[in-house]
């Protein structure tokens, strides 16, 4: 299970940042330096938090599928508050388009989630432990 979730993690990442350089170039045409500064502070924050779901959730499923769950839970929890803490923060700020953050930010995410949903698909994996005895 664990090497076939960070397959996925992996493939995921990858085609995330092709999507963001896309969008760095995108941002750039758009919104000049401060928009591939903006598509740049996005692109690192979704890396993060993306990051840290696959570090938490891949420690947490050596232990039992529960501790899983309540992982993956409690990190999407604390980074939603995060997140917003962070919006907060740059909500008036003129160091970098912020139309362009919140767009590159949102595109980052459903390219991660889009892809970690084709590639789980698409990998050939047992959902039932095979019984070794019989």
């Amino acid at each position: 299970m664990l090497a076939n979730y960070a397959k996925v993690a992996r493939r995921s990442g990858a085609v995330t940042l092709g999507v963001a350089a896309v969008m760095a170039g995108i941002c750039a045409l758009v919104g000049g330096e401060k928009g591939v500064l903006a598509a740049l502070i996005a692109a690192g924050i979704v890396t993060m938090f993306f990051g840290i779901s696959v570090v938490v959730v891949g420690r947490a499923a050596r232990l039992s599928p529960q501790a899983m769950m309540a992982a993956a839970v409690a990190t999407y929890l604390i980074k939603i508050i995060v997140l917003l803490a962070l919006v907060g923060q740059f909500l008036n700020t003129t160091a970098f388009n912020g139309k362009l953050f919140g767009i590159t930010a949102v595109v980052l995410v459903l390219a991660y989630s889009a892809a970690q949903v084709i590639w789980t698909m698409r990998l050939k994996a047992l959902y039932v432990e095979p019984d070794g005895e019989r």
